[in-house]
């Protein structure tokens, strides 16, 4: 079945548009949408497919999708926004802005180390419940409480979902708003971007339903049966709060509980459009808007992070400036000076500031490593470019 693609391209983007038509081969209850800008103009706009394969509705321009992880990219805006406006410091001590993070040895854990995966809490030591983890004030207690994972200054690990506590407590102890306030005072209210950390329960009904791929299941499936502790499966769960898929048909990320609480390490919900246009305005005015100088993404973007994590099994080739995922063989995006972050199943979202790219890339079909949907596309927007 040839799939119906949407939207429009500009004159020389085609091969992208066809790498886009090209993710949906057999998979025929897939939607998804690809946005990219050029110079803070559209030049691709394409959405296809299902947005919600149990009633058969249809993917939109306009139709949202949880981005997992791209969230992280987001939040690390947030915080290179604060540090632009001189009121955050990477090379401060976390403590300095959240006092109770002190405890359990972590006086000296800096901004930085915590945005680059070097806090020691990439997972909780104990179970947390679903009620535990749509608690803001309950959340940023257990990390402030808890004893790192390994000694501080010895290797790094992927804080999955700890980290957008980290970073949104951190917002909010010097703006005094939350993170999802403040990202739509900052970013998405400008911008007019349909993005959201925290899922309004007006539009509860707008987001596509996720569905999991039997690799992506069966690779969770031999997560969970390793034995305990395995921090870095536990860092997806945290303990019975999540499915091992993140998703089930109503629960995890497709429950509306889940997405209305702020989760800002994976629970943003955005539009392929809003991605791009946000990542844009990171590098080049958008709207009018440009979000972060280029003194700052300098900073920002250098490799704090990189190789093996100090649990193992992470591939040896992420890399990592603070916060933000940097070009390597774990996410290609079109070369040195790319940033952004990539989220679970495909979302993918990022900036080229050499060429004023912004991209995004969304759909409600997650795959796991056998996925190669928006590596193509990009290579085919490499390629054009």
């Amino acid at each position: 079945m040839t799939i119906e693609v949407h939207g429009s391209v500009e004159p020389g983007f085609e091969p992208v548009a066809d790498a886009f038509a090209a993710a949906f081969a057999e998979r025929p209850t897939m939607g998804g949408a690809l946005h990219v800008t050029l110079g803070g103009h559209s030049v691709i706009d394409l959405w296809a497919g299902i947005a919600d394969e149990r009633t058969g509705r249809v993917w939109l321009q306009d139709t949202p999708s949880v981005v997992f992880s791209c969230t992280k990219g987001l939040m690390s805006i947030l915080i290179a926004r604060l540090v632009q406006d001189g009121l955050l410091d990477y090379d401060a001590p976390v403590a300095r802005y959240w006092p109770e993070f002190a405890q359990a040895g972590k006086a000296d854990i800096t901004v930085g180390q915590a945005l680059a995966h070097r806090a020691g809490l990439s997972a909780p030591r104990e179970n947390l419940t679903e009620d535990d983890i749509v608690d803001w004030d309950r959340m940023v207690a257990v990390l402030a409480a808890q004893e790192p994972l390994w000694p501080i200054g010895t290797g790094y690990a992927y804080h999955a979902l700890t980290h957008g506590w980290l970073t949104g407590e951190l917002v909010r102890r010097v703006t005094g708003k939350s993170a999802g306030a403040w990202f739509g005072e900052v970013i998405t209210g400008p911008l007019g971007a349909d993005a959201w950390i925290g899922l309004p329960d007006a539009l509860a009904d707008r987001p596509a339903h996720l569905q999991v791929s039997a690799p992506l299941s069966a690779l969770w499936a031999d997560e969970a049966r390793k034995p305990a502790p395995n921090w870095p499966y536990k860092a997806m769960t945290l303990g019975n709060a999540l499915p091992a898929d993140l998703v089930t048909d109503e629960g995890g990320f497709n429950r509306q509980r889940i997405r209305a609480a702020e989760i800002p390490g994976a629970g943003g919900v955005a539009t392929a459009r809003a991605l791009a246009m946000i990542w844009s305005a990171t590098v080049v005015p958008t709207k009018g808007i440009r979000l972060i100088d280029d003194a700052v993404i300098a900073t920002a973007t250098r490799t704090q992070s990189e190789g093996v994590s100090v649990f193992g099994g992470d591939p040896p080739y992420s890399r990592w400036g603070y916060g933000f995922q940097l070009d390597s063989e774990a996410r290609r995006y079109l070369g040195d000076g790319c940033f952004g972050h990539d989220g679970a199943g495909g979302q993918v979202g990022f900036a080229d500031p050499a060429r004023q790219i912004g991209f995004g890339f969304v759909t409600n079909w997650m795959m796991g490593p056998e996925d190669q949907r928006a590596t193509g596309i990009i290579s085919a927007l490499r390629q054009v470019l």
